[in-house]
C-alpha cells in the first residue's frame, strides 16, 4: 500500500489487491482533482460521479446552473455508494469512459438537495384529489335527482 497518492488524503481502511486502485495497484494519479457526489454505482467497480457550478451568461448578465458527469473508478476498499461525496483523481486511461478513480469517501449518504428533488417531496398523494372530487360530483347527482 502507497503511504501517499500525491494528495493529502486518508488511505483507506481494507485491502482490494485491484490494480487500477490508486492505494494498492499501479496506476498513478496525475492531473486534476475534483469534489463530487456519485450519483450510480450500479456496475461492477464504476461510479458516476456528479458535480456542479455557474456558467456566468453576458448577454442575460446571469449565471445558469451547469453540472458535470464522469464515470470514475471504484475501487473495492473504498466501495462508494450512491450519494457519497467522495473526491476523484484523474489518470490514465482504464477503459473507454473512464479516466478518473475515486481516492477517498468524505461523508456517506449526504448530497445536495435540488429544486427537482424538493419539487418531488411536495406532491400530494392523488387519493386526496379524488375524494374531493366524489363529494363535488355527488351534490350534483343529488341535485339532479330532484
Amino acid at each position: 500500500m502507497k503511504k501517499s497518492v500525491g494528495v493529502d488524503l486518508k488511505p483507506p481502511g481494507g485491502e482490494c489487491g485491484s490494480v487500477s486502485c490508486a492505494w494498492h495497484g499501479t496506476v498513478s494519479v496525475r492531473g486534476r482533482i475534483f469534489r463530487g457526489v456519485v450519483r450510480h454505482a450500479k456496475s461492477k467497480n464504476t461510479a458516476m460521479v456528479e458535480w456542479g457550478y455557474h456558467k456566468y451568461i453576458p448577454k442575460y448578465e446571469r449565471y445558469e446552473r451547469r453540472k458535470t458527469r464522469v464515470t470514475a473508478h471504484n475501487p473495492d476498499c473504498i466501495k462508494a455508494k450512491e450519494g457519497d461525496v467522495v473526491v476523484i483523481g484523474e489518470c490514465r486511461p482504464i477503459s473507454k469512459t473512464k479516466h478518473f478513480i475515486i481516492l477517498a469517501k468524505l461523508a456517506e449518504g449526504e448530497f445536495e438537495i435540488r429544486g427537482e428533488d424538493l419539487a418531488k417531496n411536495l406532491e400530494k398523494p392523488e387519493s386526496e384529489p379524488k375524494e374531493n372530487d366524489e363529494k363535488q360530483h355527488g351534490k350534483a347527482g343529488e341535485s339532479e335527482k330532484e
